[in-house]
């Protein structure tokens, strides 16, 4: 007992952990395409087994409406569990606003050593790698056309407006019939498709694939490209163009899906780099 009369106890502290914890963030899905998160957890189990791993979420509107962890309440549950270091890792595609927002919310988080890992299409090495695995889905040039769906940003000062641009450019001078287009700014959708019907293009390309460049092709897939009921859904403008229009599908689960990029596995390896690397530096430092 102490001068004040208390009985002193230890107080407890938890056991600091020497390997970092790895956070996965995605933006999140309301819609059943979640067995592509499943697919990049089991490759994190595989790969960095002796690395505890967490998950966060980016969208707060999904947040809240599916009751998941925020980046930063998981950062505190992994400072709680007696973590100094952390690795997180993005599942977003492009170095975009909602990256900023992870890195900036890591960098003012305290108690924590933060390493954010860069997104798949981080540098331009990477888009040329990415390219080289999603081409396998093109059609021939005597086949028809591909038609690229990107995510895009509303945001007109948004930095990462170039990167998009850029991988349009990319794509047009690398491969004769693959336009690229994005739901939300640039390159805008509505000139992509103009374009299509000024140039009267189903007249000698029969079909369209649209080949989504997202990791999750969940509601997004399901309404805005390949919706039946959302009358400005890109299937049904190329279809009343005379386009027959497709999409890849791949079956997870007993279950058919849109191909989001989760489902390649090279892209999942992709990824797994990005991840290795942060590692690497959060040892060093």
């Amino acid at each position: 007992m102490n001068q004040n009369g208390y009985i002193g106890r230890k107080l407890r502290v938890p056991e600091l952990k020497d390997k970092p914890a790895i956070i996965m963030v995605s933006f999140g899905t309301s819609s059943r395409a979640r067995g592509g998160l499943e697919i990049f957890q089991n490759g994190v189990q595989s790969r960095f087994p002796d690395h505890e791993h967490f998950w966060a979420y980016s969208s707060n509107i999904i947040c809240r409406k599916k009751k998941l962890p925020s980046l930063q309440e998981t950062l505190a549950r992994v400072e709680t569990a007696g973590f100094r270091k952390v690795v997180v890792q993005p599942l977003h595609i492009f170095p975009g606003t909602e990256y900023r927002q992870i890195a900036e919310t890591c960098e003012f988080f305290p108690g924590l050593r933060v390493f954010v890992g860069e997104t798949l299409l981080h540098r331009w090495s990477f888009v040329k790698e990415t390219l080289s695995i999603i081409e396998t889905e093109f059609l021939g040039p005597d086949d028809g056309l591909n038609l690229l769906a990107l995510h895009g940003t509303p945001l007109v000062a948004d930095p990462v407006n170039s990167a998009y641009l850029g991988l349009e450019k990319l794509v047009r001078e690398y491969y004769p019939n693959v336009l690229a287009a994005a739901l939300e700014g640039v390159p805008d959708h509505e000139a992509v498709l103009r374009h299509m019907a000024w140039k009267n293009l189903s007249s000698c390309n029969k079909r369209v694939k649209i080949i989504p460049m997202m990791y999750l092709a969940g509601m997004h897939a399901e309404e805005d490209l390949m919706g039946e009921k959302n009358e400005n859904s890109w299937k049904l403008r190329l279809e009343a163009m005379g386009f027959e229009v497709e999409c890849p599908m791949v079956r997870h689960g007993n279950q058919d899906f849109f191909k989001g990029l989760a489902y390649y596995p090279e892209i999942i390896s992709f990824f797994m780099e990005r991840l290795q690397r942060s590692l690497d530096i959060a040892r060093t430092y």
